[in-house]
């Protein structure tokens, strides 16, 4: 695969994007369940590379909705390196398929982005 088509799965508003689609929210779905602590307009800017490090806090907000891995989003922010982080944590996907795998950053990003492609190919 081409480093370009990889592209912006490397960066966190990348990954976010493709998160926030997996789990099926819009922009105004993630501000309401956030409280109100991410609005829209600053995910969309987050999502589209225009804000490349976020408040840890945000991330916090974002992690909890997602379900996702906090210090691993500190990490694509750029706050910790893997070396940093307090514990080593051992990624997996929410599906059974997937608990015994160490996903790369990478791959997830991958997987999601394929998983939204299957998905919309179902609903055609």
């Amino acid at each position: 695969m081409s480093e370009e088509s990889q592209g912006p799965a490397r960066t966190l508003g990348g990954y976010l994007a493709a998160v926030r689609s997996d789990r099926g929210l819009t922009l105004r779905q993630v501000e309401e369940q956030t409280g109100k602590e991410v609005s829209n307009a600053y995910l969309s800017q987050l999502e589209n590379d225009k804000v490349k490090q976020p408040s840890p806090n945000i991330l916090h907000a974002l992690s909890a909705i997602y379900g996702i891995d906090y210090i691993g989003l500190m990490e694509r922010a750029g706050y910790l390196n893997a070396q940093q982080s307090p514990t080593v944590h051992k990624r997996h996907g929410r599906a059974a398929t997937f608990a015994d795998i160490d996903l790369s950053n990478d791959e997830e990003a991958e997987l999601l982005r394929f998983l939204k492609f299957m998905r919309s190919e179902k609903k055609q």
